[in-house]
């Protein structure tokens, strides 16, 4: 199974971490990928000015937010499952 971690710290969870993993929580659950993908919630990942940071089972930092979340998921998540 591939983790995501979603930062939880100050500057993520200002910027919408809640909504990011929300948002994870559903296009995951859309997508049939639950038996494929962990959501997992991360103390600061070191990436603050570019929050929400999110990383990737294969070390990646991602930026993401409401706006891009759908974006990220489609092009940078499910093309490398």
């Amino acid at each position: 199974m591939k983790e995501l971690k979603v930062c939880i710290g100050s500057a993520c969870h200002l910027k919408g971490s809640y909504d990011v993993i929300e948002g994870f929580k559903k296009l995951i659950s859309d997508n049939g990928v639950e038996d494929r993908i962990s959501l997992k919630a991360a103390f600061c990942l070191g990436h603050c000015t570019e929050a929400v940071s999110v990383e990737k089972w294969d070390g990646t930092i991602l930026s993401v937010s409401k706006d891009n979340i759908e974006d990220i998921f489609k092009n940078q998540i499910l093309c490398d499952l």
